[in-house]
């Protein structure tokens, strides 16, 4: 495996394997990856440097890559023509640059990859497993409500994730099912189909594990302004989700 940003998340991941390929901002992929054999090519940079990332790659490596950011990729990625690349969901910490990574969950991987970076996960001891597509695109939803209403919440009322659950439940709830009525069709889903309920139960027990992070609304076009580009039109109406925003000044 190669690994694309020397970030937090770049370097975690090389602190657990020394032989570990990581390219920088000052490396050219193209002439890192000539004459190495096909491995995934995992990245570990912000979604704003995407772009760049997929034009160093070489157009016959870039099957070979493995997106793992937060957000809605789905249009963008299909953009690219890689609508069909490996992703992953990463349920792991890293605090800060230099630090270790804390496994907090199972991170799912789903494509043409993801039985290569799970191994290679598996043999560094961070948890990790394939899924299949309709199981990945219930996974994403979930974890881009969570970081969409929690970091909303955070930001409108001044609170800690564990003091949102606690205190706003209610406009958690709500949101949450804003986001699926918006978000189902956007990965292949129904939104009938999804409890949105347990959904969001599901993202408070996550908050409640992790009870002093503050969340923000971060990566618009990626997270909350994809929602409202989407439900604008769409004509689903997001009314908890907007008269937040306005709170926060993003109204």
């Amino acid at each position: 495996m190669i690994v694309i940003g020397a970030g937090r998340v770049g370097q975690a991941l090389a602190a657990r394997d020394p032989d570990l390929p990581l390219l920088g901002r000052e490396d050219d992929p193209a002439a890192r990856l000539e004459g190495r054999a096909p491995a995934p090519i995992f990245v570990a940079t912000r979604n704003d440097d995407l772009a760049a990332v997929i034009e160093a790659v070489p157009a016959d490596r870039r099957g070979d890559l493995v997106f793992t950011q937060n957000g809605m990729l789905r249009d963008f990625l299909a953009a690219q023509a890689l609508g069909d690349a490996t992703r992953g969901l990463l349920f792991f910490a890293v605090a800060k640059r230099g630090e270790p990574l804390t496994p907090g969950g199972t991170s799912p991987f789903c494509g043409p990859r993801a039985p290569e970076v799970v191994a290679w996960m598996h043999a560094h001891e961070v948890p990790a497993e394939v899924v299949e597509p309709e199981a990945f695109a219930l996974l994403e939803l979930e974890k881009l409500a969570w970081n969409c209403s929690f970091g909303l919440a955070c930001e409108a009322f001044g609170l800690t994730v564990g003091e949102v659950v606690e205190t706003r439940r209610e406009a958690i709830d709500t949101m949450v099912a804003e986001m699926v009525r918006v978000g189902a069709p956007a990965v292949g889903l129904e939104a009938s189909k999804i409890d949105a309920v347990a959904m969001a139960a599901r993202c408070c027990d996550y908050s409640r594990s992790i009870p002093s992070y503050r969340g923000a609304v971060k990566e618009w076009t990626w997270r909350n302004g994809w929602f409202v580009e989407t439900s604008a039109r769409e004509g689903i109406e997001m009314s908890v989700h907007a008269e937040l925003l306005a709170k926060v000044g993003r109204g």
